[in-house]
């Protein structure tokens, strides 16, 4: 993968990738122009051009250098998308699709993760596991970059998210909106399968070195640990989000 500069941020305006592209077309999302590397007409590129022309969207023949060079995930497997830029939905809407599927209300929290794969990782968790949205905050967090989109594998244009100025106050929201607060913390006492995550919850995952910051673990009704039995202490971020997704999925199905 291209290495960033040091502070620099990656771009929102465009999407890498097969799946990620295809995904973006199919679920009706704006997308100016194509860029398509010359002689790349296998596979899911078909399906891609054939979408494409039918929404009437520029598609341009590049060389494969071009692309490269634009790459931001370094894996762009011959084409490139600008889109318009990456819609946040707010708070209030990501609670409002749940009301409009008669669900509790099921959201992550991600508290400032840094590396875009993990981020990418979370969304399609939690598109697998039916969150109906995920918060993350406007500062120290990665974006919704070509990274990221490359990461989710397209669960981008199905997973709702808000970018929030004020992470701990979003969380003060949540709670008055019913919600009950799960932080992961692995000194935590209770164990992830004796948590009760059938209701109302929204599911904390701290950043990658540091876990969640003072502030928001204050914020947090209950932490909750995940059982590790090797010599490893610690769990990557995603994978730790996986899993609590998983088992709050579990918990829920039991109830429909």
């Amino acid at each position: 993968m291209p290495k960033q500069d040091a502070g620099s941020e990656m771009r929102e305006d465009i999407l890498e990738g097969r799946n990620p592209v295809l995904e973006a077309l199919k679920a009706g999302r704006q997308i100016d122009k194509l860029l398509v590397a010359k002689g790349e007409r296998h596979g899911s590129i078909t399906a891609i051009l054939s979408l494409a022309r039918e929404k009437r969207i520029l598609i341009s023949e590049v060389e494969r250098g071009k692309l490269d060079a634009m790459s931001q995930t370094g894996a762009h497997q011959g084409v490139i998308a600008y889109t318009a830029a990456a819609r946040y939905v707010t708070v209030d809407e990501i609670l409002r699709r749940a009301a409009e599927r008669n669900e509790a209300p099921f959201v992550i929290v991600c508290d400032s993760l840094s590396d875009a794969h993990n981020l990418g990782s979370v969304l399609r968790c939690a598109e697998c596991f039916g969150a109906h949205g995920v918060i993350i905050p406007k500062h120290r967090s990665v974006g919704l970059s070509a990274v990221t989109a490359k990461a989710a594998a397209g669960a981008v244009e199905y997973m709702p998210v808000a970018k929030v100025t004020n992470l701990s106050r979003s969380i003060e929201d949540l709670k008055k909106a019913g919600l009950w607060i799960f932080g992961s913390d692995a000194g935590a006492e209770t164990c992830l399968a004796d948590a009760d995550l059938k209701g109302p919850v929204a599911l904390v995952i701290g950043s990658e070195g540091e876990g969640m910051s003072r502030l928001v673990k204050e914020k947090c009704d209950f932490l909750v640990s995940i059982p590790l039995s090797g010599k490893i202490t610690s769990l990557n971020a995603s994978v730790a989000a996986g899993i609590l997704m998983y088992e709050a999925a579990k918990q829920r199905a039991r109830t429909k």
